[in-house]
């Protein structure tokens, strides 16, 4: 990735996470940089006790070697659960969330209009009524009813742009 592009997802990442753990109806922690170069990530408790973590990372980005490369970022929602996450003292815990997860791959222009619908997203899992779950602000490459079925969306413009050869090309 090259350092814009790294610049832009730190940012991004940075926003995201603030603004999620202000939004949420319970205590976030952010985690910083670890040594073994892990990105920072988002954690909370759900109501049965068990950890969940949020990821914001490049998906593709461009670099010295393929400088046109899309740059596509993704949100992962208890995705590679064997990340290592801390937990407050004194917090009880039952291990990580291995019952749901879910990944949402955007735009860097289109993240940080998804967080009142990630924040949703958490909450209608946590409620277990998904028909609790609004509309995304941009449109997917699914239906939004599709959505609640699988564990992963793309929008529309980060698919076309990750895909050009399979849909003509539109204005992103």
């Amino acid at each position: 990735m090259n350092p814009e592009a790294k610049h832009i997802v730190n940012e991004l990442r940075h926003k995201f996470y603030s603004n999620f753990a202000a939004t949420m109806n319970m205590p976030v922690l952010i985690t910083g940089t670890s040594y073994s170069s892990n990105s920072p990530i988002a954690s909370w408790m759900d109501r049965k006790q068990r950890l969940n973590y949020i990821n914001v990372y490049a998906y593709t980005a461009p670099d010295k070697f393929v400088p046109f490369r899309p740059f596509i970022l993704r949100v992962a929602i208890n995705k590679s659960a064997g990340r290592v996450t801390t937990i407050r003292k004194g917090q009880i815990c039952r291990g990580l969330n291995l019952v749901w997860d879910f990944e949402l791959t955007v735009l860097p222009k289109e993240i940080l209009d998804f967080l009142p619908w990630i924040v949703n997203l958490v909450e209608a899992h946590e409620k277990g009524s998904p028909l609790l779950l609004e509309s995304p602000p941009h449109s997917f490459e699914l239906n939004v009813s599709e959505v609640k079925l699988f564990n992963n969306a793309w929008t529309e413009k980060a698919w076309l742009l990750a895909n050009p050869t399979i849909f003509p090309t539109r204005n992103i």
